[in-house]
C-alpha cells in the first residue's frame, strides 16, 4: 500500500463517507445518520450505533461497533479500504457489524 498525500486521503474519506451515507439511507433499516466533523455515526432503533471516523495522522479509517474497533488502510491496488487483519473490505465489515447489531442482513 503506497502512502497517500494528505489531500488524497481527505478526498478519499470525504467520498467514502458520502457514499456510505447514501447507501445506508437507501436500505430498509430503521436508522438515523449524522455525518459531520469527519465522523459518520449510524444510530439504530435498538440504541446501538456504528461510528466511522477519519484518522488523518495514520491515514486510516476507523470503524467502531459493538464488537470492537477496526482500523482500515487504503489499498491503492484494489482502490478500497481494507481491514488487513481479515482482508475484509470496509463494505464487507460494515455488512457484518450491521447484522451483528441489528440482526438484519443488508449488503453494502
Amino acid at each position: 500500500m503506497k502512502a497517500l498525500s494528505e489531500q488524497q486521503y481527505q478526498l478519499l474519506v470525504d467520498k467514502l463517507q458520502d457514499h456510505l451515507e447514501a447507501l445506508l439511507e437507501n436500505t430498509d433499516l430503521d436508522l438515523d445518520i449524522d455525518n459531520s466533523g469527519g465522523i459518520l455515526t449510524v444510530h439504530f432503533v435498538n440504541g446501538s450505533q456504528i461510528i466511522i471516523s477519519r484518522q488523518p495522522a495514520l491515514k486510516q479509517v476507523w470503524l467502531a461497533a459493538k464488537s470492537g474497533g477496526y482500523h482500515l488502510d487504503y489499498d491503492d491496488k484494489g482502490q478500497q479500504w481494507l481491514l488487513v487483519s481479515t482482508n475484509e473490505t470496509l463494505e464487507q465489515l460494515l455488512t457484518r457489524v450491521i447484522k451483528e447489531q441489528t440482526g438484519q442482513l443488508i449488503v453494502i
